[in-house]
């Protein structure tokens, strides 16, 4: 006889909740039994939002083609990200992160040797977008879907509506997976003796017993704080940003664009998210130098929409992690779990690396949480990995006015974020030092060069000397014929969304 299947059981849809919900049932197949219980009072915030190359991880894990999912939630490719006005020095007021592509062994080499040149006192080429295809690829608005015949395989994100993916993924989890959906107010747990959690609470009598729980129930964590009490770590003292302003815009005339777009304002910035029906448009800023109105006032100047009859919602973060994700017979995901500032669009990569990560350590460990402290050390060590590269974007900063100073000013850094720093301004090997600290896991040498080097974080020009003539620069002609000769290879990205609707 066959054992009994394990019952997971998750509070919260939204996508992390419907994430949760076809990744564990995808991959434990008959051992497990999942429920999703949402509350139908709670509402939902369809913002536009971008993701990391992990995404495409999940939908090919899960056997979803980009044909199937992204029309139904007015997806567009996204080659990475172009931050406007973080910097004032002369030739850096944008640059763009690509995400990697293994066409990069080419390229990066040189850029990386380019910016220690620069950074040592060498007047040369250290801008980063001439250095990579993706950021070429945005330039000329083409997607990153290449012809069959190109031999390099290339990562690339997506731009969508957040609430049609969850509904996606909950008509997924249901219809093809075979989830339970209930639709419950929930007003407490039962706890077992030893602490860990019985069964959840509904109106009445209605009890929903499981063996695992998983916490996606936003920010108020409502398993993972109120009912088991594991501590949050705020990491206010790192990112001073602590609200939002969301509204959106119609869809640009002419080709769209396949970057995300982060544009420095006075005490935050303002994101931009291209979709096939609209424009997504937020401004995350720090209360403590903003209100509410001004900050709506600032987003929709900038929009050109000051007087434009457009609704705006106002959002508040909870920045931070809770100490550990996975407690008892717990996990908590998404909100519940920690947020860190959409600024690199990492929120759904981490809802995807804590759901493989946990699966795999439960499966080893027999279905026990014999790995839970290791699960919980990794999970605490991303998150601080990531915050460390969002803050260095604050903390680089070359802008004037009092937020963007008491940023610059910020002593509350990492040791790890310190020593990259260190490296960076001692025109020391970077790369090195990134794998030297096991940090490259959260972004690797490409994404630290980029963000410096996008700064202009470099010796004041006229402190520059020429370059020795025996120094083995790059040939720039012969990069950019390389790099142009490359995108020829790549159709326009209204062309790639138009074949998705064939």
């Amino acid at each position: 006889m066959s054992a009994a299947p394990h019952r997971f059981v998750i509070l919260g849809g939204g996508t992390a909740g419907w994430m949760a919900a076809c990744l564990i049932a995808h991959r434990l197949g008959q051992r497990a039994a999942v429920t999703l219980v949402e509350s139908p009072e709670i509402g939902i915030i369809g913002v536009g939002e971008g993701s990391t190359p992990q995404l495409k991880a999940f939908f090919d894990e899960l056997g979803i083609a980009e044909a199937t999912w992204m029309p139904r939630c007015n997806a567009t490719y996204k080659n990475g990200i172009r931050f406007h006005g973080w910097s004032d020095a002369p030739g850096y007021d944008s640059y763009f992160h690509p995400f990697q592509t293994a066409l990069d062994q080419h390229t990066a080499p040189g850029f990386f040797f380019h910016t220690r040149a620069r950074r040592t006192g060498r007047d040369v080429w250290a801008h980063p977008d001439r250095f990579f295809l993706l950021a070429r690829l945005a330039a000329e608005r083409r997607g990153p879907i290449p012809d069959e015949n190109f031999p390099f395989d290339i990562g690339y994100g997506y731009h969508f509506d957040s609430h049609l993916v969850g509904e996606f993924l909950r008509d997924h989890a249901i219809g093809t997976l075979g989830v339970t959906h209930l639709q419950r107010r929930i007003d407490g747990v039962r706890h077992h003796e030893n602490g860990e959690i019985v069964a959840l609470l509904g109106e009445g009598d209605e009890t929903i017993p499981g063996d695992v729980f998983i916490d996606a129930s936003g920010f108020r964590a409502t398993l993972i704080q109120a009912a088991l009490g594991e501590p949050f770590e705020s990491f206010a003292g790192n990112l001073f940003n602590d609200a939002a302003v969301a509204m959106p815009s119609a869809r640009d005339d002419g080709a769209t664009t396949c970057e995300t777009g982060a544009t420095a304002l006075s005490s935050g910035w303002a994101w931009r998210i291209p979709l096939t029906n609209r424009t997504g448009n937020g401004y995350v800023y720090a209360s403590a130098h903003l209100d509410a109105d001004a900050a709506e006032t600032e987003l929709r100047r900038h929009l050109g929409l000051l007087d434009a009859d457009v609704p705006a919602r106002h959002l508040k973060m909870k920045v931070g992690q809770v100490r550990r994700s996975w407690v008892g017979n717990c996990l908590a995901i998404g909100l519940a779990q920690g947020f860190i500032e959409p600024l690199e669009a990492t929120a759904l990569h981490i809802v995807h690396s804590t759901l493989s990560g946990f699966i795999e350590a439960y499966e080893a460990g027999g279905f026990t949480r014999q790995h839970a402290d290791s699960f919980n050390a990794a999970i605490h060590a991303r998150y601080e990995g990531i915050r460390d590269y969002i803050v260095c974007h604050y903390r680089m900063n070359r802008r004037p006015g009092d937020y963007w100073r008491a940023n610059a000013a910020n002593q509350d850094l990492s040791d790890n974020l310190k020593a990259v720093m260190t490296a960076w301004f001692r025109g020391e090997d970077l790369e090195a030092e990134v794998h030297r600290l096991g940090i490259e896991r959260y972004y690797a040498p490409l994404s630290w060069h980029c963000l410096l080097a996008g700064y202009g974080q470099f010796p004041d020009a006229a402190k520059l000397v020429p370059p020795e003539a025996d120094l083995p620069l790059t040939d720039l002609a012969a990069l950019d014929r390389f790099v142009a000769g490359c995108a020829r290879n790549f159709a326009p990205h209204d062309d790639l969304l138009h074949r998705l609707k064939e």
